[in-house]
């Protein structure tokens, strides 16, 4: 029997570079009856602990750094025993919402986390940060791709720890040689495919974001 994908929106603020915005953001949770792991825990440990609803939590993967992806890990974490699990590449990102406190283990590509028997394969595709990184999920024809590749296009490049050419090099490389039927999971707004995406990478180029 494979894991279940439960989802949840949770609401706070981004901010970097001086700047802060109201966002919204997909928290994933894989796993089945008795155990779990969350992809993002965003802004509320509160609700993440509600829609867990008793189950063990395994681990507390990070696609990357920036706040609203991490804000709620460490109360998380410190509710649940769960360990926190980021790409070193993102430390610097990290330390900026979290000075006193550290991720408890590592990504790396090509890294195979196991939930209820289901694996997820850690797919470094740095651009949106310099350690974001993407799961792959094969047996649930899923992959979650945090702010790396959305429904329209890559992840905002504009501010500092980013870049373009870096996150269209990882789109294609490593998210558009999926199996087009792979569902994407995203950090914030709608799910979309693969297939529904590969098309407009051309576009994506010539507009530059």
């Amino acid at each position: 029997m494979t894991a279940r994908i439960d989802h949840l929106v949770t609401s706070g603020t981004f901010s970097l570079d001086g700047g802060t915005w109201d966002v919204d953001n997909n928290v994933w949770i894989v796993g089945d009856g008795s155990e779990a792991v969350v992809i993002d825990a965003a802004h509320d440990a509160d609700a993440i602990l509600r829609a867990l609803d008793g189950r063990t939590l395994r681990a507390i993967i990070c696609t990357h750094a920036h706040n609203d992806h991490i804000d709620a890990a460490p109360a998380l974490a410190a509710r649940t025993g769960a360990r926190i699990l980021l790409h070193p590449d993102e430390l610097p990102l990290w330390k900026q919402t979290h000075p006193d406190t550290a991720p408890d283990g590592e990504l790396s590509d090509g890294q195979v986390l196991t939930i209820a028997g289901t694996d997820l394969r850690v797919l470094h595709t740095p651009g949106h940060a310099p350690g974001a990184v993407c799961l792959h999920a094969p047996d649930l024809d899923t992959v979650f791709t945090g702010d790396t590749l959305f429904q329209g296009g890559p992840g905002a490049t504009g501010r500092s720890f980013s870049d373009f050419p870096t996150i269209i090099d990882s789109i294609r490389d490593r998210l558009l040689t999926l199996p087009p039927k792979t569902v994407v999971h995203t950090g914030h707004g709608d799910s979309t495919t693969i297939g529904q995406e590969a098309p407009h990478l051309a576009e994506w180029i010539a507009r530059g974001h």
